[in-house]
């Protein structure tokens, strides 16, 4: 327990249980917690509940995800690196799966990178039923409104200064930032973009998401025994090629 919380600083304690679980042990959350607070490690604190928007007749104004690519959202995040430059990051993620799809991250970003993106993303996975996001210029263009209405996406933008509309993608920036940029220290775009793209995956296929019973959003594929060697040894070789780069 103390060895994964102080390799996921930022987990608490029902996300360790669910480690664990899955390294083998029999344990319960509620003993977790007691063990926990005994060794002083510190729980954190529950986020403050939101408001809603409700039309008269009690439904709520924000479309719902109902299933796997039913509803995509995508955000801008902002960052620098060392020194002092500004980094851009291009979040997108599936709302009902809470899959994160791709992070785009360079210098800036602008509408074209955006329907690069869109269009990578739908030519391998497919094309979702709507797409969210805020009242940014790349999102609200006429290039790209047109575009995603020819493929047949239809268009969902929150109201100005309501964030909390686009809630699934603003807490995986969140989790985001609060997990890797404010523990990291970029020293060049390409460390950003390998190590973020290492958190990415980290986060698809193995951090425990509450809202999902804490599942992984997109586990890694369960292979037969006698491709786990070559599957682990695939995954080292990959780890050595990424190290390499950076130093």
């Amino acid at each position: 327990m103390v060895e994964l919380a102080t390799q996921f600083g930022r987990y608490g304690y029902r996300r360790i249980t669910a480690l664990l679980r899955r390294e083998g042990w029999n344990v319960n959350h509620k003993r977790i917690e007691r063990l926990w607070r005994r060794e002083g490690l510190k729980v954190p604190q529950k986020q403050p509940k939101r408001r809603r928007l409700w039309f008269n007749d009690g439904s709520c104004i924000r479309l719902r995800p109902q299933h796997r690519d039913h509803v995509w959202s995508y955000d801008f995040v902002h960052h620098q690196t060392n020194d002092g430059r500004s980094i851009r990051l291009l979040t997108l993620m599936d709302e009902h799966s809470r899959e994160c799809l791709s992070i785009d991250v360079d210098r800036k970003l602008d509408g074209d990178r955006v329907l690069d993106r869109l269009t990578k993303l739908f030519t391998g996975r497919g094309v979702p039923d709507y797409i969210r996001s805020d009242n940014g210029p790349e999102f609200t263009s006429r290039r790209v409104r047109e575009w995603l209405k020819e493929v047949g996406v239809k268009t969902l933008f929150i109201e100005p200064g309501s964030t909390w509309e686009n809630g699934y993608i603003e807490s995986f920036n969140g989790k985001l930032r609060d997990e890797l940029l404010n523990l990291e220290i970029f020293d060049t775009l390409l460390e950003a973009r390998v190590l973020i793209e290492r958190w990415r995956r980290h986060y698809n296929e193995v951090r425990p998401h509450s809202s999902l019973g804490y599942r992984s959003p997109a586990p890694a594929t369960i292979l037969p025994s006698c491709l786990s060697d070559f599957a682990t040894l695939n995954r080292t070789n990959s780890l050595k090629q990424e190290e390499e780069i950076l130093y």
